[in-house]
């Protein structure tokens, strides 16, 4: 009986040496079991998508930070555009979200209506070495739903840049555009600017090409949807609406000098290569073009505001970025750090610097990276101008589903010239009227 109490005495003192004293040990020292692999960095993942430039461009402005927030490791995850937002959603659904989510402008509608998005306002309020307050605030307002900061904006990208070159123009004895023009000046330029082959009759030069159609309704004091914020009704029978639609058409129809749909597949190559082949003078677009073009050597151009309509109205669509974090991350401390990271004035100046994009931070966009660095395209600052004309796309899960199914099938029929505005809006008014009613945002 001694010798089996001694034994259990002897067990018992082993059990305490080499079970339990570790973690009375860990315990006095102020840590656990599951601390110790606190000590190894706190991994966040990434979603974004992006050129191979961009890609280089974010992860390279982000090595410094990275190297001094050794607890914190970044794994970028490149995402292609193309269903983004169906590809996030799936993971979120599967259990395998990423912390932080990059969203343009409508891929945000999306994200914002499922819920996803962490309200990053107490982060913001609570960060003294970070403000909203200086990011312009159109983009920040498309960001923010219900009073609740969903997303950091990086850069905003206005449908704002006609695009010339100016050889054509001086070629043609033509004056520049400048920012004060108007839709008849666009049209008069663009006019004396196209010309045809004498034999054939077929254009050798386009006066101009412009995809962003919607600036011709918002420029003219139409709208697509009766609130753009809360969408309940379309508004695409309104006669200003149809009015721009119109006038948008009849560059390509009756005026000629825009090329159609078929004339631009049969030329065989994109909009740049028309652009700085001399077959194109003017074109619109957003600043994104920039890169492309400076590699173009030889090439003479500048952009100038996309113009008043005759009452001087002027507004345009927009584009823009934002990064989030989504609710199912687990570290959202830390990807508040990255988010600032990501969208911080290193980052934006860089992105400046490249034309790739046109900073959300006014000092930023105010400063020698953007405004007043000498690379083309010289009148870049009028962007900062421009941004308080921007109108965003109707805030509403179903907008990019109605404009797939029923806006553009009757735009491309407007724009051959088998449909007036008003015939083609008449069709679908209704049925976008019932869609956005039947799920409001």
């Amino acid at each position: 009986m001694e010798l089996n109490r001694r034994l259990k005495n002897y067990i018992a003192v082993i059990f305490v040496f080499v079970i339990a004293f570790p973690i009375l040990w860990m315990s006095g020292c102020g840590q656990n079991p599951v601390a110790v692999s606190a000590n190894q960095p706190v991994e966040v993942k990434v979603a974004f998508w992006g050129s191979p430039e961009e890609i280089e461009i974010v992860t390279t402005a982000l090595k410094p930070w990275q190297e001094s927030h050794p607890g914190i490791k970044i794994r970028f995850e490149h995402t292609p555009y193309s269903g983004y937002d169906s590809k996030i959603l799936t993971r979120i659904a599967g259990g395998a979200a990423p912390d932080i989510i990059a969203a343009e402008v409508n891929y945000f509608v999306t994200f914002a209506s499922k819920n996803v998005y962490v309200d990053l306002t107490p982060y913001e309020q609570n960060d003294p070495e970070f403000s909203i307050q200086d990011f312009f605030p159109s983009i920040v307002e498309r960001f923010t739903r219900n009073g609740k900061l969903l997303a950091i904006p990086r850069d905003v990208a206005p449908f704002a840049c006609v695009f010339y070159n100016k050889d054509i123009f001086d070629h043609e004895g033509i004056p520049y555009p400048t920012d004060d023009w108007t839709w008849n000046d666009l049209l008069e330029k663009a006019k004396a600017l196209t010309q045809y082959d004498e034999k054939t009759g077929r254009v050798t030069q386009y006066g101009f090409y412009g995809w962003a159609w919607q600036n011709f309704v918002y420029g003219n004091g139409g709208a697509l949807v009766d609130d753009a914020e809360h969408p309940a009704k379309s508004k695409l029978e309104d006669p200003l609406t149809l009015e721009g639609i119109q006038y948008f058409a009849d560059l390509i129809n009756v005026h000629k000098v825009m090329p159609t749909p078929m004339a631009l597949a049969n030329a065989g190559m994109g909009i740049d290569l028309l652009f700085s082949s001399g077959r194109l003078a003017m074109f619109l677009s957003g600043i994104w073009e920039t890169p492309q073009l400076r590699q173009k050597e030889g090439l003479r151009w500048d952009v100038a505001m996309f113009p008043k309509n005759a009452n001087g109205i002027r507004k345009f669509g927009s584009g823009g970025t934002g990064y989030g974090i989504l609710k199912s991350s687990k570290h959202p401390k830390e990807a508040w750090e990255i988010v600032k990271a990501l969208t911080n004035g290193k980052v934006q100046a860089e992105l400046a610097r490249r034309g790739l994009a046109q900073p959300a931070i006014r000092k930023i966009a105010e400063g020698a990276d953007w405004a007043g660095s000498p690379l083309p395209p010289d009148n870049k600052k009028m962007l900062n101008e421009a941004v308080a004309y921007i109108v965003f796309d109707p805030f509403h899960p179903k907008w990019r589903e109605i404009e797939a199914k029923y806006v553009l099938p009757e735009l491309d029929l407007i724009k051959i010239g088998r449909e007036t505005a008003r015939d083609g809006m008449k069709k679908i008014d209704l049925q976008v009227s019932q869609m956005l009613e039947a799920s409001k945002a």
